[in-house]
């Protein structure tokens, strides 16, 4: 099997989206730096030595920097290596989940999310989605043909993807339950599931849905807010998604410039984090912002493409596993910013400000890059989905800058 260099494009179009949200925390970061650094000062200004401005900046960049060296050294190991440690990845996780909800913290949400370590806050749900890929890769690959049955094949990954998604519901961190479940049934179709029970899970994904939405109060409010945006939901419980379209609205086709934004320091909360997007529209416009969406959507073709081309089973699932949890996460959390989907809590990759979403995703794309080494130029369609009828061996070309 010929060698060749990692996906070039797809590691420029990831370094681009690192420098842009770079750019836009430290435009958009300004009020909640003063707010983290100067909570007690009435009138708090940058030229204040108590105050400063540049705090989410100075976090982001070492949080990046940080994340930039673990996917370059994620970059350089074997894939065979995560094949032989996805049980301890997958145990590793589901501990640190169980970690959480006991003593786990909050950080002015409703949800239990985080552990502190060393005055460093960690969201093992984040890491989980990369050690259950991992672990469904591996199970997946060993099952070969029980993957079609409903004894061997859909009650098992249906109780191994439970594991996981069972903790992270319980915080409750829905945004993290729903890319994972996603994440999860694109490897089980890739892998050869059946339709049929694809179509069973999603109804019973359905009736616990909605469950979950009429028995927890804060699940019930969001869903309220999404789906009837009257004046009263406006002061209240429907507050983030308003001022997110407002931001988008008056962003225009060109924006209000850099630093111009105005949401962002008094009516969007999270402007840095989860609403960054919104915030960002708010100051470039819509002619810049699509340029995002275009960069996940570059993102997506290249990790399939890669994925198409792995050079063995494992490999293909972890890298549409991994494809599939940056492009779904980056499209629903532009979905919840634009007001398509209820807001659930969920960071845009590489862009938004937080240290455990930022690391995660590069070690990901570090895992995705070093398949992307070792794909065939020409490769076999017998290790795709499908595998399990007869085919003609078929090639197709991959290329790369």
């Amino acid at each position: 099997m010929r060698k060749l260099q990692a996906d070039n494009i797809l590691l420029l179009t990831v370094l681009g989206l690192l420098v842009f949200g770079l750019v836009m925390i430290t435009s958009i970061g300004v009020p909640k730096s003063i707010q983290l650094t100067a909570p007690d000062i009435l009138y708090p200004n940058c030229s204040d030595e108590a105050v400063d401005c540049y705090y989410l900046f100075k976090n982001h960049l070492v949080r990046m920097l940080a994340g930039v060296v673990a996917l370059l050294i994620v970059s350089k190991i074997t894939y065979r290596f995560w094949r032989k440690t996805a049980v301890f990845w997958f145990v590793a996780t589901f501990a640190m989940l169980l970690i959480v909800l006991v003593a786990g913290s909050q950080y002015t949400t409703f949800a239990k999310s985080w552990i502190v370590l060393f005055n460093t806050s960690v969201q093992p749900s984040e890491f989980a989605k990369l050690a259950l890929i991992f672990y469904l890769a591996h199970w997946l690959e060993r099952k070969n043909q029980d993957i079609e049955t409903f004894q061997f094949g859909f009650i098992p990954f249906c109780i191994v993807t439970g594991v996981i998604v069972l903790p992270i519901l319980l915080q409750p961190d829905l945004g993290s339950t729903l890319v994972i479940a996603c994440v999860a049934v694109a490897m089980y179709f890739v892998a050869g599931a059946r339709l049929r029970h694809l179509a069973l899970g999603g109804f019973i994904a359905l009736i616990v849905s909605m469950l979950i939405i009429g028995n927890v109060g804060r699940v019930n409010e969001r869903f309220q807010a999404f789906m009837n945006q009257d004046a009263n939901c406006r002061e209240d419980y429907c507050w983030q998604t308003e001022q997110a379209n407002i931001a988008v609205g008056t962003g225009g086709f060109w924006g209000k410039g850099l630093t111009q934004g105005v949401q962002k320091s008094y009516w969007l909360p999270q402007a840095s984090d989860d609403f960054i997007f919104a915030a960002s529209a708010e100051e470039l416009g819509f002619i810049r912002i699509v340029l995002v969406v275009i960069a996940y959507g570059i993102i997506g073709w290249r990790g399939f493409l890669i994925a198409s081309h792995a050079p063995d089973k494992f490999t293909m699932l972890t890298a549409t596993g991994v494809t599939a949890w940056i492009v779904v996460q980056a499209f629903m959390n532009i979905s919840i910013n634009i007001g398509l989907m209820p807001v659930t809590g969920l960071t845009l990759p590489f862009i938004s400000y937080g240290g455990s979403s930022l690391v995660a995703t590069l070690i990901g794309t570090g895992v995705l890059l070093q398949i992307s080494k070792h794909a065939k130029a020409y490769a076999p369609r017998s290790n795709r989905r499908g595998n399990r009828r007869t085919y003609r061996t078929q090639y197709r070309a991959y290329s790369r800058v």
